[in-house]
């Protein structure tokens, strides 16, 4: 009873801009929400970063802190909606990408066009080329030969969690990367749908 008043003063002071009451609050639920954060993504870097987002909206709004009854559970419901955002974002981030490298082959009417996706995708293959060498081998295995992450886990003997963290920041990267050049790409204005639908 004394910690759910405890916590409930936090979340007043917090409310305030009293900053130490709300860093207190992350302390208290940070290696908890950890936790629960690996057992649903498998990944040390999704985990953190949705921590850092979760705590960043939160104290964004943080006038609204005032009225959590259970701060608790109401972090987990924001920290599982994150995730599967993440999730949702990934895939469609790899289907993209996946589907820019086939326009690349299919010959286009328009030369309009044609300079367009070729110009999209000489920034692609440039962000792929700045990826570490095993971030962008996992990347080709499940972009080019369409394996699953156990599949490229057992070949090239390493966890699933790891090809998974491959994964993640071999997208944030060519996500960053397309985001640098695209004020360079003239009539590449199928980057600049790329990009928006990179950040919903």
């Amino acid at each position: 009873m004394e910690h759910v008043i405890n916590e409930q003063l936090l979340l007043q002071k917090a409310a305030a801009g009293h900053e130490e009451s709300f860093t207190r609050l992350f302390l208290l639920h940070k290696h908890k929400l950890y936790s629960f954060l690996m057992r649903l993504t498998d990944s040390p870097e999704m985990s953190e970063d949705v921590i850092q987002d979760v705590f960043l909206k939160l104290w964004k709004d943080r006038q609204n802190l005032v009225n959590i009854e259970q701060f608790g559970g109401y972090i987990y419901r924001m920290a599982q909606h994150q995730v599967l955002n993440a999730f949702r974002r990934m895939a469609r981030e790899t289907l993209i990408l996946s589907e820019l490298t086939k326009a690349g082959n299919t010959v286009n009417a328009n030369a309009e066009d044609n300079l367009s996706v070729r110009e999209v995708r000489e920034l692609l293959q440039t962000a792929l080329d700045k990826l570490p060498p095993k971030q962008k081998l996992v990347y080709t295995l499940s972009r080019d030969q369409g394996l699953k992450h156990d599949e490229i886990a057992r070949q090239l003997n390493i966890s699933p969690s790891t090809v998974n963290n491959h994964m993640i920041a071999a997208l944030r990267t060519i996500r960053e990367q397309l985001g640098v050049h695209l004020h360079t790409a003239s009539g590449a204005s199928c980057l600049l749908l790329i990009l928006s639908s990179f950040q919903k």
